[in-house]
């Protein structure tokens, strides 16, 4: 082979690859990783975590929680009957919520275990799920946002009840799935569709957070945020998530959305930061609301609070803030929303 023959087949393979990576989107790394969309907000480098300075500071919160949080198991499983021929929202507990729209169920990040994290490990819950894995109705569809801990449980997926449920989720994560006994598994890409029936279909939408669930894997799983679009109404289901242009984007372009539920919890690391009430990959209440605005949501509804102790605001913090701020954001107080653990509502109620 002469050096002209090797050099043409150089140049060719070099092209090759360069105009494979052009037609990869933003968010697919080389490395086969993935980042957020483009222009998100960067994590701050002055940021030390220290397992010893957080529990000196977890030392100090009140963890009183108020006899309202929660609603009795009684009631729920009376609720849960009343309203069983209806389609309701319930909520479980930190981002885990049940779903019935027509004839489909779905079951949003169930974590039903004491702790978030491996085997004994990580943040234990001070509120107990609603019901037990048992006491959940059939589910017919299983959304997972991300794979850290206090989302994706491994004794949730791998003791659940209703493996027949159709699993959706973002890329790379469908192995912890296939390899216990779910059968139909579909991994999704940021804009990627599924439709479920002639009213049910679902969109894998871009979120601005990361993925990790060992000392090696950072960013090898990707992320996202769900719409879920039935009968000419959209909710839109939030993955952990921080502030991002993305959100003025999805909002020109899915909006208006008539419920929005996000995070409004695990915003406040300081003194690990170096500013309070700051995180990239968590919005406080405010910015919460900000993008609850940006996606045009008629009714935002908060999650990922009341559940673990993940960061260190005070544990009833999140819901006053969310409701004393929402007139700032152009909500009226009602519109932001705040449910009891257990409590389950109609979904007439929440659309215009």
């Amino acid at each position: 082979m002469t050096k002209l023959t090797i050099l043409i087949i150089f140049i060719f393979i070099y092209n090759s690859s360069i105009i494979s990576m052009e037609k990869k989107p933003y968010h697919h790394l080389p490395d086969g990783t993935f980042r957020n969309p483009e222009g998100s907000p960067k994590r701050d480098t002055n940021f030390k975590w220290s397992f010893k300075i957080f529990n000196q500071e977890k030392k100090k919160l009140n963890m009183t929680v108020p006899e309202e949080h929660v609603v009795k198991k009684e009631k729920v499983l009376s609720n849960l009957e009343k309203l069983k021929d209806t389609d309701y929202i319930a909520w479980i507990g930190h981002a885990t919520f049940i779903i019935k729209l027509g004839e489909t169920t779905i079951i949003t990040d169930p974590v039903f275990s004491k702790n978030a994290g491996p085997l004994i490990f990580g943040p234990k819950r001070f509120t107990e799920p609603a019901l037990k894995l048992k006491e959940i109705p059939k589910i017919d569809l299983f959304l997972l946002t991300h794979n850290h801990y206090d989302h994706q449980d491994m004794t949730t997926i791998r003791r659940f009840p209703y493996k027949s449920a159709k699993v959706m989720l973002p890329l790379k994560l469908g192995k912890y799935f296939s390899r216990n006994g779910y059968k139909d598994v579909n991994e999704m890409d940021w804009y990627d569709e599924i439709k479920i029936n002639d009213k049910l279909k679902i969109t894998l939408l871009p979120a601005v957070h990361w993925s990790k669930r060992s000392l090696t894997d950072t960013n090898k799983t990707l992320w996202g945020n769900f719409l879920i679009e039935y009968d000419g109404k959209k909710i839109f289901f939030a993955c952990d998530t921080g502030v991002g242009n993305i959100y003025k984007d999805l909002g020109k372009k899915y909006g208006p959305i008539d419920l929005t539920l996000i995070n409004i919890g695990a915003y406040n690391f300081y003194p690990l930061s170096p500013y309070k009430d700051k995180s990239a990959y968590h919005t406080n209440p405010e910015e919460a609301l900000q993008i609850a605005q940006d996606l045009k949501s008629k009714k935002v509804l908060g999650t990922h609070w009341g559940t673990f102790v993940l960061s260190l605001e005070p544990i009833m913090e999140p819901p006053v803030r969310f409701k004393n701020n929402a007139e700032k954001y152009g909500f009226k107080k009602e519109e932001a929303i705040i449910f009891k653990i257990g409590e389950i509502n109609s979904l007439k109620n929440f659309f215009d």
